[in-house]
């Protein structure tokens, strides 16, 4: 079977962030599964000058890995209680280009409730775009203590288990809408 395209998009420019600890994991355990071509998208990286949905709003690298995409993994922490902007802002780019496609979401957070409201909050949008969310989320609590600084590598056994779940469920969901959008008649594909 070929690979098929994944974008790890990291939700925050915050400096000193926990959370490419785990879009790294993540894409590292993508890689290794064989399963995956992937980029990994750091909005620091990129450059999005103002809110809007035109061609001056976007920036073009990320339109280009947004169209390539068969799959998306969101990568965000919890701040008060949500998502960042910076991800609300990156995904907001590129409203036509998400339509049909699979998306899974890691929530982060200092505290003990991993990120799951801005998980929740992040559902709404995603439906909104389009966008088919998993069931299985990635939820990691505790970020300042669940990878080593050093190595990367996480501290706790279900931070790999919870991902290589995640995973399982987002290949069969690109596998199926890659199909949909190649041969089952729709508006929004040609």
């Amino acid at each position: 079977m070929e690979k098929l395209n994944l974008a790890i998009v990291l939700g925050t420019k915050r400096n000193n962030n926990k959370s490419h600890f785990v879009a790294k994991h993540i894409k590292k355990v993508a890689e290794e599964s064989g399963d995956w071509s992937v980029e990994y998208v750091d909005p620091a990286t990129l450059e999005l000058p103002y809110d809007g949905n035109d061609d001056e709003a976007k920036d073009p690298r990320y339109t280009k890995i947004v169209k390539w995409a068969e799959a998306f993994m969101f990568v965000t922490p919890e701040y008060n209680h949500s998502y960042p902007g910076t991800l609300k802002r990156l995904i907001d780019s590129e409203l036509n280009s998400y339509i049909h496609k699979p998306v899974s979401v890691a929530g982060v957070s200092s505290g003990r409730f991993a990120g799951v409201r801005a998980v929740a909050a992040l559902a709404e949008v995603v439906r909104e775009l389009g966008l088919s969310m998993t069931f299985t989320d990635i939820l990691v609590g505790d970020s300042y203590g669940a990878y080593d600084e050093k190595t990367g590598e996480p501290k706790h056994d279900y931070i790999q288990e919870s991902i290589v779940a995640s995973l399982t469920e987002l290949k069969w969901m690109a596998q199926v809408l890659k199909y949909g959008r190649k041969n089952v008649p729709s508006k929004y594909h040609k």
